[in-house]
């Protein structure tokens, strides 16, 4: 074993006692204990059990269910992460209770104290489940349990936990009821951590960047097929809706020298330099590289749920296929590998996709933003792209949202940030075919460089 696989599993562990932690201080708080825990915080209500031997019965049992959703090729592929369950469940469970033990003084009598420490146990759990995902060498048994039925029933991820979050709740209020004759232990702030530990992983996850080079031996970053010099040169556009950015060209009519209709601009750049354009091609071959359907893939390409419902439905904040993405983040993944293979292959025109944040490390890439006032957006929504006058405004508006929501989810960064773009294009105070020109400029620049 190498030192940095060793290096992953040691903060695995360390991810596991962080976890441990932070369901302690939630079950402390005495709000009611997290969703994962609820049933095994219930049954040490009433039985001599404690809430770790538990939860080492509890996810023993679910490795075992595992087996009637896996089929033989998923266990001889998962078979490492399979067999690590069982340790696994049973160094949580040691974990808990130790954490319990270790947190004994925490007993909050005003209902503000309970809250605080509530949320002290969310932001740890948080802490814990972000350097889980970073480390990415295994996976607990309620994780795996869920990832395999989602495989088998061929539903996302995030739906299936979900559906499993809230049939452990259910269950755990069941036998409260049964055995006590009243609900403990399922409270407020089972809604709470459900609802706010995702978007605090989401928060955390980019500051376990640092543990990049002790973990893997190089930050991670692709490594370019050939040197700088001999790579080809990309143009990425990235555009707010009715800028033009998109459209461009022929199909419409010409007037006071300015060209207007329905080519790509992209097209037009493909034309004059030589070079091959990714637009809607890129559909199909995303397509292919994801297995989703086109169709889906053309309806949601660019629309993401709220950030909120991800961040919940993932409970995660990095890009890992192996924990069961949901449709949306197995395309950007695709797209994503895509946009790399393309700018070391071939000179070429990429259109969206976050190609810009893709390519950030790039020296061969020319990154252009188009953007325009609300009157010229409107106004050739109306009349060139077929929209309706009074649909226009709420259009541009729900469009660019999407779009600066996927950016943002996806990269961190703010769609339409100057300091991403080396050429920002104001195309209501200048003509497309001179936004053209000006890439045009700054692509022949480059390419003899």
């Amino acid at each position: 074993m190498n030192v940095y696989l060793l290096r992953r599993y040691l903060l695995f562990v360390v991810s596991l006692f962080i976890n441990a932690l932070g369901v302690a201080f939630i079950t402390r708080a005495m709000l009611g204990t997290s969703p994962i825990t609820s049933v095994t915080y219930v049954l040490s209500l009433f039985t001599s059990l404690t809430m770790g031997e538990w939860t080492i019965i509890l996810n023993v049992g679910f490795v075992f269910l595992e087996l009637f959703f896996m089929t033989r090729s998923d266990l001889r592929r998962d078979l490492r992460i399979y067999l690590l369950q069982i340790p696994i469940s049973f160094c949580f469970g040691l974990f808990i209770d130790g954490a319990m033990s270790l947190l004994w003084w925490v007993g909050p009598v005003e209902y503000f104290s309970k809250l605080g420490y509530l949320l002290v146990g969310c932001v740890v759990l948080a802490v814990g489940i972000a350097l889980e995902v970073k480390v990415n060498v295994a996976m607990t048994s309620g994780e795996y349990f869920v990832q395999a039925i989602s495989r088998r029933i061929r539903r996302e991820f995030g739906y299936v936990k979900l559906g499993f979050d809230v049939a452990l709740v259910l269950i755990a209020c069941v036998l409260s009821l049964v055995f006590m004759s009243v609900i403990d232990g399922v409270r407020e702030g089972t809604v709470i951590a459900a609802l706010i530990v995702g978007p605090i992983v989401h928060f955390i996850s980019p500051f376990y960047g640092c543990l990049d080079r002790w973990i893997f031996g190089t930050p991670q970053t692709a490594t370019p097929a050939a040197p700088a010099g001999q790579r080809p040169v990309v143009i990425a556009i990235a555009r707010e809706y009715g800028s033009g950015g998109h459209l461009l060209g022929s199909r419409g009519h010409r007037g006071g020298g300015a060209v207007v209709g329905g080519h790509l601009l992209g097209e037009m750049l493909s034309r004059k330099l030589g070079i091959k354009l990714y637009d809607s091609e890129f559909i199909r071959l995303a397509a292919e590289r994801s297995g989703i359907d086109e169709e889906y893939i053309l309806k949601n390409e660019q629309s993401i749920p709220s950030f909120w419902l991800k961040c919940v439905f993932s409970q995660s904040g990095g890009i890992t296929p192996e924990r069961g993405l949901s449709a949306d983040d197995v395309l950007f993944v695709a797209e994503s590998r895509i946009v790399q293979e393309l700018s070391e292959r071939e000179p070429c025109v990429i259109v969206g996709r976050c190609a810009d944040f893709i390519l950030r490390d790039s020296p061969r890439a020319i990154k252009v933003f188009c953007y325009c006032d609300a009157s010229s957006a409107q106004r050739r929504c109306v009349e060139e792209y077929g929209i309706p006058a009074d649909r226009a405004e709420s259009e541009i508006r729900r469009i660019n949202r999407n779009r600066g929501a996927h950016y943002e989810y996806y990269t961190g960064g703010k769609w339409g940030d100057c300091h991403h773009y080396h050429l920002m294009i104001n195309t209501g105070s200048i003509s497309l075919r001179e936004a053209s020109s000006l890439v045009e400029s700054l692509y022949r620049d480059l390419a003899i460089s």
